[in-house]
């Protein structure tokens, strides 16, 4: 048997590829000759990462999204602790999509294999017995938010905060005129054209259930303030094809190519759903209003079970622990409440300088150089 450290990975999505590749390039940094295999997308693949399924199989959400899914899931899930448990690995690292791997490291832990968990489920606002399963299921769970071990200290959990790998990314200040002209916009001081960025999310469901809503209160804040222009970043030539069929005649709107950082830092407001994309907006510094519509089943459940139980869904919400920008759920989610709130924004700047103030602390808290901490919060585990 070689004696070749050997650590095990699943990311699902595109945001868990890239998170896991960081932590890859650490890894490889502090034990050359570590052999990383998995589930894994390009990020990884390119860091070094042995490919054994595509992370985009785990790319699901929604509790009625994921029951169409469930079959191919277990199957895959199957074969590869099929595979972890004929060749055990030093250590598992699950990053993210805890529906899938919660369940994996649990049975891995059960057979000695030691187990962490990369990036806490919002467990403390949503689902909070999943708790008890990360118990059973983690050695160490490394936490992106400084207030999240406490609560798993609460209930047992050894997990440590590691900070946020976007954090270290994206600059302390961002700049706007920079952004226009890489993207081919006008951009002065004056203020005309002011920009107004659309971020209808990065998924099929979440346009299809967005756009109309975002492009109803555009043509509002339009009426109000015709010199805005409106951009909207979209992830994939499926996603731009959805939302130019929603556009209205004579609103302007230019569609990218992604483009989404450029986008949100050229802009003086954004319209954000709700998720990752809150984050770089906040770490970007912009103000913002956020929204989403979960699928009807979904929504359902969740409010009959009482499964959520965070005051805020939105993570700068989250994060301030105070209702810093607003947030709008479901039928709240309307074009006039999502018009009134970016207007707000737009007819009071002193508002946007003290939020940009708030967001520029939060950015300092999370800019921790993630990556590395993270090797350092496993370290006892490889040795």
């Amino acid at each position: 048997m070689s004696s070749r450290l050997r650590i095990a990975m699943v990311a699902g999505e595109a945001s868990g590829d890239q998170l896991a590749a960081g932590l890859i390039k650490e890894l490889k940094q502090s034990y050359p000759d570590c052999h990383i295999m998995g589930v894994a997308g390009p990020a990884m693949q390119a860091a070094g990462c042995e490919v054994w399924f595509d992370s985009e199989d785990l790319a699901v959400m929604g509790l009625a999204e994921v029951l169409r899914h469930l079959p191919r899931i277990f199957s895959l899930r199957r074969q590869l602790l099929k595979r972890l448990e004929e060749n055990p690995p030093d250590l598992f690292i699950g990053i993210d999509a805890p529906d899938f791997n919660l369940g994996l490291e649990k049975k891995l832990k059960a057979k000695g294999i030691k187990t962490v968990h990369y990036v806490s489920p919002s467990v403390w606002a949503w689902r909070q017995k999943r708790v008890k399963k990360i118990h059973q299921s983690v050695d160490r769970m490394l936490t992106l938010f400084p207030f999240e071990p406490e609560f798993y200290r609460q209930h047992g959990v050894d997990a440590r905060f590691v900070g946020h790998p976007m954090a270290d990314e994206i600059p302390l200040q961002s700049d706007p005129i920079k952004a226009c002209t890489a993207l081919g916009l006008k951009c002065d001081s004056s203020n005309n054209p002011r920009y107004i960025a659309l971020l209808p999310g990065s998924r099929t469901s979440e346009v299809e259930r967005l756009g109309d809503t975002m492009l109803a209160a555009a043509q509002t804040i339009y009426s109000a303030h015709p010199e805005c222009h409106f951009l909207v970043p979209l992830a994939n030539p499926k996603l731009t094809a959805i939302f130019k069929k929603m556009l209205p005649e004579k609103l302007p709107v230019t569609c990218f190519d992604g483009q989404m950082r450029n986008i949100v830092a050229a802009s003086n407001v954004v319209l954000v759903a709700s998720g990752t994309a809150t984050l770089e907006t906040l770490l970007i510094g912009r103000p913002m209003v956020v929204c989403y519509k979960l699928a009807g089943f979904t929504y359902f459940i969740a409010r009959s079970f009482k499964l959520i139980k965070s005051a805020y869904f939105s993570l700068p919400n989250i994060l301030a622990g105070k209702k810093l920008v607003p947030e709008f759920v479901q039928d709240q989610a309307s074009p006039e409440n999502l018009a009134n709130a970016v207007l707000d924004w737009l007819e009071h700047p002193e508002k946007q300088q003290q939020a940009k103030q708030e967001f520029h602390n939060i950015h300092l808290q999370l800019r921790q150089d993630a990556s590395k901490n993270a090797v350092t919060a496993i370290h006892d585990l490889l040795t």
